[in-house]
């Protein structure tokens, strides 16, 4: 293998835990093995590697301070979502980093939070005390985020580009909010064509694309992973979602952060509403 290419190999979740006192939800999570992964071109430390220092420390997730997350005050105020993210700075140097470079921290940063679960929560690692969180997507780890909040964060983390975690609003926003007043980073929008495979032509890695559910209405963002991921048979993206979704081995997908199939016969595809690429 060429020393620039440097493989992840996703899904091999093991658990330390007593997998028959966990909840169903969480036991199928902590055992499954994906059959996807992705192939970066750049080493995953030049990608990621700053995150491995205070930029990725989870205790500051939200400009809340740590030690007031689950006081009684702000669970009474940020109620089961937790605390607000905080919004990052840019990273050193960024601005003079290929585009090819940028979309693949977008999924590196990503694949960080694979295993976590769905659940309507700001920050990813806010840990609710008991009966501080509520159930979401079949999932019962406090640990997680939903769709849009977990694009959010993704861009935030990785670059200091804040979307809005509201999908609704983040699918119709053509300018996403940098550090500081009024500063905004214009993004592009991708219209949805007339054709599976000019679909999967068209997107790259790292383009947010949305799903509308069965009413019409913009429900739900993902990832593109695209030409980096593997098996490069089927195209992949990565989301948090429910467990509704089978590999291509036939098993479910647990509910929450995972690499998963987009295929022409899924609900991804059939109900895509159009993308939208932070980098152009």
């Amino acid at each position: 293998m060429p020393p620039t290419h440097h493989i992840l190999w996703l899904g091999m979740l093991a658990s330390v835990l007593l997998v028959s006192a966990l909840p169903a939800d969480d036991a199928k999570r902590d055992t499954y093995v994906s059959p996807y992964s992705v192939k970066f071109t750049h080493p995953l430390k030049e990608l990621v590697g700053d995150l491995d220092g205070p930029r990725g420390d989870p205790h500051i997730q939200s400009d809340v301070p740590f030690r007031e997350w689950n006081t009684e005050a702000n669970r009474k105020k940020f109620e089961t979502w937790g605390p607000p993210q905080r919004h990052y700075p840019e990273p050193d140097g960024i601005a003079n980093k290929s585009r090819e470079w940028k979309q693949q921290r977008v999924i590196a940063v990503a694949l960080r939070y694979q295993g976590y679960g769905y659940n309507h929560h700001h920050i990813p690692d806010w840990l609710p005390t008991e009966g501080g969180a509520k159930k979401a997507g079949g999932g019962h780890n406090p640990k997680g985020l939903d769709c849009s909040n977990f694009t959010t964060f993704v861009y935030n983390l990785g670059f200091g580009i804040k979307p809005n975690s509201d999908v609704h609003k983040q699918a119709e926003e053509r300018e996403f909010a940098l550090p500081g007043e009024k500063r905004q980073h214009k993004v592009e929008l991708i219209p949805k064509p007339a054709t599976y495979k000019e679909l999967v032509d068209k997107l790259q890695t790292g383009d947010l694309l949305y799903i509308r559910n069965d009413k019409g209405q913009l429900a739900h963002v993902v990832l593109w992973v695209g030409s980096i991921g593997q098996p490069d048979k089927v195209p992949l993206i990565i989301d948090s979602h429910g467990d509704s979704v089978k590999d291509s081995e036939g098993n479910n997908i647990p509910n929450g952060i995972h690499l998963r199939p987009f295929l022409e016969k899924s609900w991804y595809y059939h109900s895509a509403s159009h993308a939208l690429r932070v980098f152009p």
